[in-house]
């Protein structure tokens, strides 16, 4: 069985004893866990609606505070959680900021533990103590961020940065380490390669409608095929992100001439031209491999006050483990952009603030969602490991056809900035707590089975 029950210290029960309520006052309880601590107790049944440790039990389990937090029992064992740490990268030495400029994020994310009930804490390789079972972790609490000594928790969320410092040898041992020795499940473990994603994507025939043609082989003699069939192409990064590395190749053939439109890394937006495809990109990519690269259609966006739009759509999995689209915004590039990206003078809009008529509007958001659920489920069923969230790049073209450009296993939230995306903010938040919460549960009552 699974409650949510306020659980709270008393000072006056002797050492090993609880105080069980009336809700779970069926089941024989024979000890007691929190995340990877777990000692013998003797459950005395009372009226109550709270669950009361004695001190020596709340001390030893290494509980942060008292609160309203879920209660799995399993073969006589109470299980208290969850417990989820958030592992990351680029900690500092202030508690002010301890995670530097995304410890606002974190502090929001970590904010929401108490509307779900649950106990997050963010932590780093080097806050593990392999000998004791425990962890250094970095909770927020109505005082700022504060140190805890916790157990190991019963799942991890993957919030590492960025690509680079997810091939770090230290942060691949001990996410395989928690894993394989500890069976901790570990949600959103990695970065998405797009040309992987694709290939998983077209196996499914109701999904390749929305694929535009992609091709990993690329060659100047390929570009020049796409050119010829498409109105332009690009050419992305295998692994890129924030539209990094992007370059829009147009052939104007009255002119005889290639055009690249992309960022540099002072994200400034460029516009180059040649006579040469070769030339074009010899000057632009600065003998950059192009192995890692793919080459992508391009698609003519529907435009908004003469700025290309598209949209990015977020789906989580709730308590249930199931997909619910749980944020949508549309983007608009930037003046002289290729891209929508904030960092290029892209703006965010709502849907209803794009489309006024009230059947279109609907129209989108039914496209959206269906293709976004449909794609979701998909990668879950192809990727290993377990995925919590997924971040959706759409565009429809001038006919209101709908494409996915590319999906994120670890979405920006740029869109909620937005006034209007608040809740969503939230939900998102709260979204990843509940999938915690669902795995936690999975995990305590069957453990081998959570992984098959």
């Amino acid at each position: 069985m699974k409650a949510l029950i306020p659980v709270k210290c008393r000072d006056d029960l002797k050492e090993h004893q609880i105080l069980v309520p009336e809700q779970i006052s069926d089941v024989h309880i024979e000890s007691i866990a929190f995340g990877t601590h777990q000692y013998p107790c003797h459950g005395i049944l009372h009226g109550g609606h709270s669950l009361y440790l004695s001190e020596s039990l709340f001390k030893k389990l290494l509980l942060p505070y008292e609160g309203n937090i879920h209660v799995f029992v399993h073969e006589g064992t109470l299980h208290l959680g969850p417990l989820i740490g958030i592992f990351t990268a680029g900690f500092t030495s202030s508690m002010i900021r301890p995670i530097g400029e995304r410890s606002l994020f974190f502090s929001k994310l970590l904010s929401t533990e108490r509307k779900v009930g649950a106990y997050m804490f963010l932590f780093g390789a080097n806050h593990i103590d392999w000998k004791e079972g425990t962890m250094e972790g970095f909770m927020f609490t109505e005082h700022g961020w504060k140190k805890k000594i916790l157990p190991f928790p019963h799942v991890v969320y993957d919030r590492l940065p960025n690509r680079r410092t997810e091939k770090h040898r230290l942060l691949a041992q001990t996410r395989e380490k928690m894993q394989t020795d500890y069976a901790i499940p570990w949600f959103n473990p990695g970065f998405f390669n797009k040309w992987d994603i694709h290939q998983k994507l077209m196996i499914e025939e109701n999904i390749v409608p929305y694929l535009p043609e992609t091709h990993n082989d690329v060659s100047i003699a390929k570009m020049e095929k796409l050119l010829c069939k498409y109105p332009f192409i690009y050419l992305k990064p295998t692994n890129g992100s924030l539209g990094l590395g992007v370059y829009k190749i147009i052939y104007n053939r009255e002119e005889e001439t290639y055009y690249a439109r992309y960022k540099n890394e002072d994200f400034v937006n460029k516009l180059q031209r040649s006579s040469s495809l070769e030339a074009l990109l010899t000057h632009v990519l600065k003998n950059k491999d192009l192995s890692c690269y793919l080459i992508q259609q391009g698609i003519p966006l529907l435009k908004v006050d003469d700025s290309l739009v598209d949209f990015r759509v977020h789906t989580n999995k709730d308590e249930q483990g199931n997909w619910v689209v749980s944020a949508m915004a549309a983007k608009l590039s930037g003046k002289g952009s290729i891209t929508t990206h904030a960092n290029s003078g892209g703006v965010i809009k709502t849907v209803s603030e794009i489309f006024s008529d009230k059947t279109e509007q609907e129209a989108v958001i039914h496209k959206l969602s269906l293709a976004s659920l449909l794609i979701s489920n998909a990668i879950d069923t192809h990727m290993p490991g377990f995925i919590g969230e997924i971040g959706f790049d759409f565009g429809l073209d001038k006919e209101h056809k709908l494409w996915m450009f590319e999906a994120n296993s670890k979405p920006g939230r740029s869109i909620f900035y937005h006034p209007k995306l608040r809740n969503e903010d939230i939900l998102t938040r709260k979204l990843s707590i509940e999938y915690a919460v669902y795995l936690t549960e999975h995990t305590i009552k069957n453990p081998e089975g959570v992984f098959s």
